[in-house]
């Protein structure tokens, strides 16, 4: 693949989980993530593994049919870093009843047997005043 094509499709990984979650399909969203070992960094911390992290996402927000709120990504920007690495960088706004969240992510993706994955997620959420 080109560089081009690597990003491309990158961000078709990135597009299909936005479409996962904005219909509450949270498999469908992790399945953006590298499973099990995804690394995910949030609330100053070292969350769990893929598993918990979609334990979480149903616990969270899955209580009833579109209480996950709709989801997007914007400002995607990615580095390639090596023909199975790149840096994406991009800001989020998830708008639900619960409460919207803005912020940006940082990730680390990883090409594994010819598929882009999240091997390390850092959310930075923006706190309210």
């Amino acid at each position: 693949m080109s560089m081009n094509e690597d990003q491309d499709a990158i961000r078709t990984v990135i597009a299909d989980m936005e479409v996962a979650w904005n219909r509450g399909d949270f498999h469908g969203y992790m399945d953006g993530f590298a499973n099990p070992d995804v690394v995910f960094v949030s609330r100053g911390r070292i969350q769990k593994d893929w598993q918990a992290t979609l334990d979480h996402y149903i616990a969270d927000y899955g209580g009833a049919p579109g209480s996950q709120g709709q989801l997007t990504f914007s400002d995607i920007r990615i580095e390639m870093l090596a023909s199975d690495a790149a840096q994406l960088i991009s800001n989020y706004n998830l708008v639900r009843a619960a409460g919207n969240q803005t912020g940006v992510n940082t990730r680390l993706m990883r090409k594994r047997d010819g598929k882009w994955v999240i091997a390390l997620n850092h959310v930075s959420q923006i706190e309210p005043k």
